[in-house]
């Protein structure tokens, strides 16, 4: 996995106030989330502040990152779990952060990659691509910049689940039944087809 270093500032100050301020200042207020509680059972949460520019490249982006965060000199790895946007204006309100401890599994969407060129599409399908994350657990050394689906032996009018999928050292959270890509019969194929039984019947009648 691909790494990213972010530095950023602990908030002295909260509130919507003070947030709105930070935002005016093109810096972006992030939380990021240890696996800690404390006396009320609730997750230990550390509030910092980044700069938009420092943070951009992180977030507009198809990769996933391992990310060295720095809080003002406090070190530690984590990954991203969740952007909020504005609902209008599109600009990045929040970052959330989990915090990765050595030997605890983290989940993570990782991108799928389709490899190959399918049996179905050469006679004349479509190959539909119904998925683009899939969402695993383990541990985050193992954990790929990208899936691989290979789709050569896929045939006119099947499919993959994620079900018929593996990876070494990783479970697939993501339903075992929903689709990952298919082969569909095009109009084309279908004329096709039915010109071959056609003729096929033809022969046999002579």
């Amino acid at each position: 996995m691909k790494e990213f270093n972010l530095q950023g500032t602990k908030r002295t100050e909260v509130g919507k106030k003070a947030t709105r301020e930070l935002r005016k200042e093109g810096k972006v207020p992030c939380v990021i989330y240890g696996n800690q509680k404390d006396s009320e059972g609730k997750v230990v949460a550390t509030e910092f502040v980044v700069p938009f520019e420092g943070i951009r490249k992180l977030i507009y982006t198809p990769d996933i990152f391992l990310v060295n965060v720095d809080i003002d000199g406090q070190l530690c790895k984590a990954v991203m779990r969740e952007i909020q946007f504005h609902p209008v204006k599109d600009n990045v309100l929040h970052v959330d952060f989990y915090q990765i401890t050595e030997g605890q599994p983290i989940t993570m969407d990782v991108p799928v990659v389709y490899d190959g060129h399918a049996i179905g599409v050469r006679a004349g399908g479509a190959l539909q691509t119904l998925i683009r994350r899939l969402k695993v657990l383990g541990q985050y050394q193992d954990i790929p910049e990208k899936l691989h689906v290979d789709v050569s032996n896929l045939e006119l009018g099947k499919s993959i689940k994620v079900g018929d999928l593996s990876y070494d050292n990783l479970e697939i959270i993501t339903p075992k039944q929903a689709l990952v890509c298919a082969v569909k019969t095009t109009r084309a194929a279908a004329s096709a087809a039915a010109a071959a039984a056609t003729e096929e019947g033809e022969e046999a009648a002579e």
